[in-house]
């Protein structure tokens, strides 16, 4: 009934045949990934903004006046884009001037309409 050799030859194709079936799996992730990669990148919509274009900054929890409670507003603004520094960040001034001391996210703003 239990036969020990056969066993242990199984064993050994198992483990002969281990590395083909990480590599096919490796491949499949891959594809995968790929794939994946590819149906978002399809759907991305890249927004970006001009040097010289108004826009509104986002006010986030960290940020907001806790004085001002729940009807606070959620938006700043509106700012000057006067540089834009990589893919999606952006320097900022106010219309008076005044440089903001960080880079934005283009996540963070919206352009604002007169």
């Amino acid at each position: 009934m239990f036969n020990e050799d056969s066993n242990d030859d199984k064993l050994r194709v198992n483990l002969d045949c281990l590395d083909e079936v990480r590599d096919k799996a490796s491949d499949k992730m891959t594809k995968y990934q790929w794939k994946m990669a590819a149906y978002y990148n399809k759907r991305v919509k890249l927004r970006r903004l001009e040097i010289g274009d108004l826009v509104l900054h986002k006010v986030t929890l960290a940020t907001k006046d806790p004085t001002q409670g729940k009807l606070g507003p959620t938006w700043k603004g509106p700012y000057k884009v006067v540089h834009y520094s990589r893919q999606g960040s952006y320097h900022l001034e106010t219309l008076d001037g005044r440089k903001l001391p960080r880079l934005l996210n283009i996540e963070h703003l919206k352009k604002y309409h007169q």
